[in-house]
């Protein structure tokens, strides 16, 4: 009896410490990433107006895409782990240096890194269009690696090309280590920072399609994208899933809605479990399209006022904005909001179309939320001597008229 209560306690350990995650995973967890149906519980209903979501996740945020505010953060501006998500950076600078038509043949280490993966092969040659494919939509770690060897030469010179591509979007608390995002001391962002880079990412519009596509094939494989709120939260056009042990679970979501314009990007890192960044997301997002909108506040080429010209042949040049300013706004920020127009009080001939000559800002609370320069709509030359003399003229013609009548 003792001997079987002895195996039996040693059997139960055995199933319970293997079924303990741990601080050390280092790869994408392959029931992490792999296709999801349900994700939010049924009658989920949408946040009150006005306040706050409740979030599961170490940091998260909500950027404006068009205007790059920031619409809600939560340790937003803390260095983190960034797991998966480290791949929108992997795909932009394969994309801007890369073409989609390059035969990219896998290396062994590429085909045997670890972490979720397409399957490649040592040796087996794939278009950077495929592996680009597999790298965003099943988050492969072989296809990070093969596509950063094609176009960095190696890991190690792609890498310094994604972080010089970081501090030219303004994202210096970002350092990548690898193109694939596995855990590693120097390999770090923050919420915010990853939200500039995928606001940036989205301009692009192959990577845009690559995010947003749920399905697709290529050679011997058939791939599904793991982005649990594409095709399940209305208006979620990609970005990316990520999982390791430091980073937790993460999700990079950029939604559209026909009334928003260049839609919003939300980050959620840190999450403990895949529903929870879910519905983290979904929180956050609701939020956002519940409480704000899309205020067209200036448009590009609005005529602002005008300036005296000294001796020019108009007595004064109209002035207009040089950009339209678009801003989400909650009701109550519009209420308190305030222009200021500030531009020069008169202008010297001659003068050129299109010269900046102020700044219209507006504020709320004192604090710029927006601005836009303010130039000269047309050209003003400097009168001349014949001018004159034609003013001259005219004059006396009036004075003659004046007379006769």
């Amino acid at each position: 009896m003792k001997r079987f209560l002895i195996v039996l306690f040693s059997f139960i350990s055995f199933f319970t410490f293997i079924n303990i995650p741990t601080a050390g995973v280092l790869a994408d967890d392959i029931n992490e990433e792999r296709q999801y149906v349900q994700v939010f519980p049924q009658n989920n209903t949408p946040i009150p107006k006005a306040q706050m979501p409740r979030i599961d996740a170490s940091a998260a945020i909500i950027m404006d895409i068009r205007s790059g505010r920031v619409l809600y953060e939560k340790n937003a501006y803390v260095r983190r782990a960034m797991a998966s998500t480290t791949k929108i950076m992997t795909a932009i600078v394969a994309l801007e240096n890369g073409n989609l038509n390059d035969e990219v043949t896998a290396s062994k280490r590429a085909a045997s890194v670890s972490g979720s993966s397409i399957s490649l092969r040592v040796g087996e040659t794939l278009k950077l269009s495929e592996l680009l494919y597999g790298l965003m939509l099943e988050s492969g770690n072989d296809a990070a690696i093969a596509i950063a060897e094609h176009i960095g030469g190696s890991v190690e010179g792609f890498c310094e090309m994604m972080n010089q591509k970081a501090l030219e979007l303004g994202a210096p608390n970002t350092h990548f280590t690898s193109p694939h995002g596995l855990d590693a001391p120097e390999h770090y962002t923050t919420a915010y920072e990853l939200a500039l880079i995928t606001q940036y990412a989205l301009k692009n519009p192959t990577f845009a399609k690559i995010v947003s596509t749920r399905t697709t094939t290529i050679p011997n494989r058939s791939l599904y994208n793991t982005n649990e709120l594409l095709g399940v939260y209305p208006g979620t056009i990609g970005v990316k899933t990520g999982y390791t042990g430091q980073a937790g679970r993460c999700l990079v979501t950029a939604v559209n809605r026909n009334n928003w314009g260049g839609g919003i990007i939300s980050v959620v890192l840190g999450s403990p479990t895949r529903n929870a960044r879910a519905q983290s997301s979904k929180n956050i997002l609701d939020y956002t399209f519940t409480n704000y909108s899309p205020q067209t506040l200036l448009k590009e080429g609005e005529t602002l006022g005008q300036i005296p010209v000294i001796k020019g042949i108009t007595p004064n040049v109209k002035v207009e904005a040089a950009e339209e300013i678009t801003l989400p706004l909650r009701k109550d920020e519009l209420d308190v909001m305030q222009k200021q127009v500030v531009m020069k009080d008169i202008l010297d001939s001659p003068v050129s179309a299109n010269i900046e000559v102020g700044t219209v800002r507006y504020t709320i609370n004192e604090k710029v939320i927006a601005e836009s320069a303010i130039v000269t709509s047309t050209d003003v030359r400097r009168k001349t001597f014949g001018d004159y003399f034609h003013d001259i003229i005219m004059e006396w013609g009036k004075i003659f008229r004046q007379a006769g009548a």
